[in-house]
């Protein structure tokens, strides 16, 4: 484990966000100060290829132009609190906001392919709210419950801090990348629930999809949803061809309902239309997700079950062996039976991932980085304390 002291963050305004705004606002802003077009296309290589902290590093955007924008906009940057891992191994990134809130986000390298077509060089796992209001049993997000969403910025801001980050460091100390870009492929199933923050994820998603934007293809990017159904169906109507998986876990009602409240509003029937809806609008393949807990949703007589369920779905499944959380009872099974779970799925012809041991040694388990540095932070009686 590394720790980052406190940094200078930037200085908390009522101004929005610069990185909130769509090209047309921006655009709308541009004309209004009589700019000519290429000096908006200057300001977004900072914002985005050069991933720019302060106006004053503009430096080929004019004084008077630069006072224009630091008038109507803040630029925020998100502060690294620690990391965990090193290049060759999961990472996990711990990010300070503005307010003090913590979000967590996790780079996980040279995978295979899990949501996209080709095979993965880094992904990177993305929050969208602080804490999470869904309760899923065996997850730490909502321990401490539902603080509030994240702008898109921040959620932005995710990708852009890992990528800064990795240009600092020294020359040996970087992960091997193609090209200049470090992060490949983007799963948005960090911290909170994604689709329950739907307006700024879509905008957020939308900027990061933008070729004058973070530029990373829509089929690279992969939403995650514990099954919020009339938002998936929205998704659906969506034009732009970004991937689903569902935090699925249960593949039956009863088992379901047991560790995952959203699904006695949302039961498997309901779920299951509103996945077909999606595949139908999309013509593309979604994903299960389905971490296995030990004397939960291990039984060997699940398997056929959660097979019959991606077949009708047309989805792949991703078995995902329990992270342990303090506090928290639940266990992961053994290496024996999760890979026998795994071969009765893929016995029934289903494209099945089993992920072992993929950050379990870093507090990998969604929201636990965050819940121990809260804890630390508390016990040592300020938010500014350094952490070690």
């Amino acid at each position: 484990m590394t720790s980052q002291p406190p940094s200078a963050a930037s200085p908390a305004n009522d101004l929005p966000d610069i990185r909130n705004q769509p090209h047309a606002i921006l655009a709308a802003a541009f004309a209004e100060w009589q700019q000519p077009a290429y000096r908006l296309e200057q300001l977004l290589g900072w914002l985005y290829p050069r991933r720019a902290t302060s106006w004053d590093s503009m430096t080929n955007l004019p004084r008077g132009l630069r006072d224009l924008l630091a008038g109507r906009w803040s630029l925020g940057r998100l502060e690294l609190l620690r990391k965990q891992g090193s290049k060759d191994t999961t990472q996990k990134f711990l990010w300070r906001l503005r307010d003090g809130s913590l979000v967590e986000s996790v780079l996980i390298p040279a995978n295979p392919a899990l949501y996209g077509e080709a095979a993965d060089r880094h992904t990177l796992c993305v929050s969208t709210q602080v804490g999470c209001a869904y309760g899923c049993r065996f997850c730490a997000s909502g321990l401490e419950g539902w603080k509030r969403n994240l702008e898109p910025w921040e959620i932005v801001g995710q990708i852009l801090g890992i990528e800064r980050w990795h240009t600092e460091q020294p020359a040996e100390a970087r992960a091997a990348t193609t090209g200049d870009r470090l992060i490949n492929n983007l799963v948005i199933m960090g911290m909170g629930e994604p689709l329950a923050n739907y307006d700024n994820l879509l905008a957020a998603l939308r900027l990061l999809n933008a070729p004058w934007g973070g530029n990373i293809g829509a089929r690279k990017i992969t939403i995650s949803t514990s099954g919020v159904v009339p938002k998936i169906r929205q998704l659906a109507e969506e034009p732009e061809q970004f991937r689903l998986a569902i935090s699925l876990h249960g593949a039956t009602d009863a088992v379901r309902s047991q560790i995952m409240p959203v699904n006695r509003k949302h039961p498997l029937a309901d779920l299951t239309a509103a996945c077909q809806h999606y595949v139908a609008r999309k013509g593309k393949m979604i994903t299960l997700e389905y971490i296995l807990i030990e004397g939960v949703n291990d039984a060997l007589s699940e398997a056929p079950v959660l097979a019959a369920l991606a077949r009708r779905l047309h989805a792949k499944v991703n078995l995902i062996p329990y992270n342990t959380v303090e506090g928290l009872p639940w266990k992961r099974p053994d290496e024996r039976r999760c890979t026998t779970f795994a071969e009765l799925v893929q016995k029934d012809g289903i494209v099945t991932t089993l992920r072992l041991e993929k950050g379990h040694d870093i507090d990998a388990a969604c929201g636990q980085l965050r819940l121990k540095t809260e804890r630390e932070l508390a016990s040592a009686g300020t938010a500014d304390a350094p952490i070690g």
